[in-house]
């Protein structure tokens, strides 16, 4: 399984912010502009906290395994792998959607003065910052699940030491 890779996270959210701003300037030209739930920022927050809890679980569980610890219970190696590609998904997605909110509270920006255009920028702020937290729980957990790398002393190739 490959590495999620923090380059190809802020590229989306790049991307998707400037296409959300560009959309958000567009939209508002033809009428209103569609709000940002005030769901959002506690959903992706939630979402944040599984990960994060999922990590710190299977973080314990590993280290009492390597302990050989009486008491210790295994980590089964697909559901490693199952929260893994939990991780990376919600990781993708929550930089798309931090993208798109970031954008559209970018755009929100220039108008402060209107209560419910700064009520929907600060939705969209905490939003971004719901869905930063998501991508650091994510990257976390794919921490935590990752093999140990194996060393390359008495492998194939290498001399033998004296």
């Amino acid at each position: 399984m490959k590495e999620l890779r923090i380059r190809v996270l802020a590229g989306v959210f790049v991307v998707t912010g400037i296409l959300s701003w560009a959309g958000a300037r567009l939209w508002n030209s033809l009428g209103t502009l569609p709000s940002v739930p005030v769901a959002a920022p506690v959903v992706l927050a939630l979402i944040a906290v599984v990960l994060a809890a999922t990590a710190l679980s299977l973080r314990a569980r590993l280290k009492a395994q390597r302990e050989r610890q009486a008491d210790a219970k295994g980590v089964d190696p697909l559901m490693a792998a199952r929260a893994v590609v939990f991780g990376q998904a919600s990781a993708l997605v929550a930089a798309l959607v931090a993208g798109m909110y970031g954008g559209t509270g970018v755009f929100l920006l220039e108008s402060l003065d209107i209560p419910a255009r700064r009520d929907q920028a600060i939705y969209a702020g905490f939003s971004v910052l719901a869905g930063i937290g998501v991508i650091a729980a994510a990257l976390f957990l794919e921490r935590v699940c990752k093999l140990p790398e194996d060393d390359d002393t008495g492998g194939p190739g290498t001399a033998p030491a004296a």
